[in-house]
């Protein structure tokens, strides 16, 4: 038997006391740093909703260098659309106020709209499509027939914002401006549809009408006063408008009396029809036109309209599409028209179609030939960067792992590089 003096016997105390104490340490020390992840990892989102729990614990403990904005690649200082050119491809520029109020006082759209409160500015990116047709514009003829330009691409990549872009030079060109933004808004739920004064095959609607002619007024009211009548217009049995008057005194007489402003609206697109080309009063140089419908195809698709025992009305009976129509035909010269085939106002027809022949039918495709088409595709790989980067600036990606490259290449996988849906879903982030 082996005797332990006390001395030895505190020094294994000693020791077992000294082993303790690390080894609860270190057990301690592990639970926090366990926890701590844990924690990390539960308050991480993923990009795309719910992503893997281990990627996203990764990223955590060593996240990516965050994607930071480049203001040379996104954005110029260049805003008048005639000095745009292949070198500002993808870079976006700022409309004035001023220019916002008397070019689009009917608005922008809808979405793009909210998008301008929400970033408080309104730019627009500088795209190919939009090139193409104002580097045609420069280069017409206009002492022939109208050329025909028409935007075509799929839905959401950005063919009204190409159209406005387009119209935006004209409009700093000095161009009359005849535009109907929503062409589908016509042929659908129109809250009031009246039989016509002038002809008994035909039917009004007033109230479009009236808000046309008010937002007509404000893009061109420096013209309404220099270009005159060339007949005499009878409204009513007491109320005509002489020859050789303004066109101004038929477009107040159209905002006063709804009752005519359908064949106000009528008699205007023949005046500009006529007259377009000729020198204003003055001496001053002859006036361009400048036509643009958005959603060109629905003044030759079906209506949701009816008439008398519930039978499916015609576009053509309506007189503000009869009208249009007849200003869409290339029997004038002195300016261009620009429009675009739109699935929004495709009324039953498949949601694939986006092809021009799909979407204006037969009748619609042969009336208006000859035109050139305008493809306006998804972004480019230049276009989605730039758009990134805007969007990062404006403090519309929020999300920490949206500004990551696995990020962006997570959004370019969940839009395909489609405007409208990548908008969409960075909305969420």
């Amino acid at each position: 038997m082996r005797i332990v003096w006390a001395p030895e016997k505190e020094a294994l105390a000693t020791h077992f006391v000294l082993n303790v104490i690390i080894n609860c340490t270190t057990i301690m020390a592990l639970h926090r740093l366990h926890f701590g992840l844990r924690q990390t990892v539960t308050q991480t989102r993923s990009l795309h909703g719910s992503g893997l729990i281990q990627q996203l614990g990764s990223a955590a403990v060593e996240p990516e260098p965050s994607v930071r904005p480049k203001h040379a690649i996104f954005r110029t200082a260049e805003g008048d659309p005639a000095q745009h050119s292949e070198q500002h491809l993808g870079q976006y520029y700022t409309l004035p106020p001023a220019t916002i109020r008397s070019l689009f006082p009917q608005g922008l759209p809808d979405r793009f709209q909210k998008q301008v409160k929400t970033f408080n500015e309104c730019s627009m990116m500088v795209r190919e499509p939009a090139l193409e047709i104002i580097s045609l514009l420069k280069r017409a003829d206009y002492s022939k027939p109208p050329i025909h330009y028409m935007l075509y691409g799929e839905k959401g990549t950005g063919k009204s914002l190409s159209l406005c872009h387009a119209l935006q030079y004209c409009f700093s060109q000095g161009w009359l401006i005849l535009c109907v933004p929503d062409a589908h808004l016509l042929v659908k739920n129109c809250r009031e549809i009246l039989p016509s004064a002038f002809n008994s095959s035909r039917y009004d609607q007033p109230m479009l009408a009236v808000q046309w002619l008010r937002n007509f007024r404000t893009t061109n009211e420096h013209f309404l006063s220099q270009i005159k009548t060339t007949r005499r217009y009878v409204w009513t049995k007491r109320e005509s408008t002489e020859e050789g008057r303004p066109l101004k005194e038929i477009v107040e007489h159209g905002l006063a009396r709804a009752k005519s402003s359908s064949d106000v609206v009528g008699a205007l697109l023949r005046e500009l029809r006529l007259q377009v080309g000729r020198p204003l009063e003055g001496g001053q140089e002859p006036f361009r036109l400048a036509v643009a419908v958005d959603g060109v195809n629905s003044l030759w698709g079906r209506t949701t309209l009816t008439k008398e025992r519930k039978i499916e009305m015609a576009p053509e009976e309506l007189t503000l599409v009869y009208n249009l129509r007849k200003m869409l035909k290339q029997d004038w010269s002195g300016g261009a028209i620009i429009t675009a085939v739109s699935q929004t106002g495709a009324l039953f027809k498949p949601n694939f179609a986006y092809l021009p022949h799909e979407l204006l039918g037969e009748e619609g495709f042969v009336s208006l030939e000859p035109f050139l088409p305008v493809p306006v595709p998804v972004y480019s790989d230049k276009e989605f960067e730039s758009c990134y980067q805007y969007y990062i600036d404006r403090n519309w990606l929020q999300h920490e792992q949206s500004r990551t490259e696995d990020g962006k290449k997570e959004l370019i996988f969940l839009s395909d590089r489609n405007p409208s849906v990548l908008e969409r879903v960075c909305a969420s982030l």
